[in-house]
């Protein structure tokens, strides 16, 4: 049905190192300080600055309706400044998924930080989708690996996971600064030997994905990145 087609975005947004997405998610949070004070601790308030200070509004929808393909968390409709959220995301009834509604709120703020000027809304089609929903200019599928939903995970992990915070709040958690590695987390005998690496690390940091009220993967993955996490020894530069 037409009505139901997807507003096609353009793909062909340059190419963004992570240097540059991390610097614009330190912009935002320091914008959002010069209002609302300094962040100093986690959780940082990504409801707020959604809200708040980058003026978009936040809304549930049940997303296998609006969307038949069924592995959508989160929608943007750039025109009306409106993000849409699957409602299983929802963490006020159902809280254990409070880290991937953090996360996709970050995400769709990236696209918004990242990538508005490039999208452009069929304006013609969007005055139907399903009964009164316009058409969102952009549809973040969970299987969807192109480069600009590559650039808007970046930007939701240095957002949510600030490094100067997740440096501070491990050297607090572990009394140093030093990485861990998968080696000797099963050399003490931590989780069953079954477990892969990256669940094992998951188990791990728990504690710290709970201070920052993400996911344990999304904890796991930034921790990677700092190399405060490593499967070896030998992955670590110094």
């Amino acid at each position: 049905m037409s009505s139901r087609r997807i507003a096609v975005a353009r793909d062909e947004v340059p190419f963004l190192p992570k240097q540059h997405i991390e610097r614009e998610a330190e912009l935002v949070l320091a914008e959002y300080a010069d209002s609302h004070g300094a962040i100093t601790s986690p959780p940082v308030p990504i409801d707020e600055i959604v809200d708040v200070h980058l003026k978009l509004v936040i809304e549930f929808h049940d997303m296998r309706e609006l969307f038949p393909f069924g592995d959508v968390h989160g929608a943007i409709w750039m025109r009306d400044q409106r993000i849409g959220v699957d409602q299983s995301l929802d963490p006020s009834t159902n809280p254990r998924k409070r880290g991937r509604y953090h996360f996709t709120l970050a995400h769709e703020a990236g696209h918004w930080r990242l990538h508005r000027k490039y999208y452009l809304e069929d304006v013609a089609q969007g005055r139907l989708f399903g009964e009164d929903l316009a058409k969102p200019a952009y549809v973040c599928r969970s299987s969807d690996k192109r480069p600009v939903e590559w650039q808007a995970d970046q930007f939701a992990a240095s957002l949510l996971m600030p490094r100067k915070l997740v440096y501070a709040a491990w050297t607090a958690w572990r009394g140093n600064a030093n990485a861990v590695a998968v080696t000797e987390l099963r050399g003490a005998g931590a989780g069953s030997v079954s477990l892969t690496d990256e669940k094992l690390m998951e188990d791990f940091c728990r504690p710290l994905a709970e201070r920052f009220q993400v996911s344990p993967e999304a904890m796991r993955i930034k921790l990677n990145d700092l190399e405060l996490l490593v499967r070896t020894r030998a992955d670590m530069l110094f």
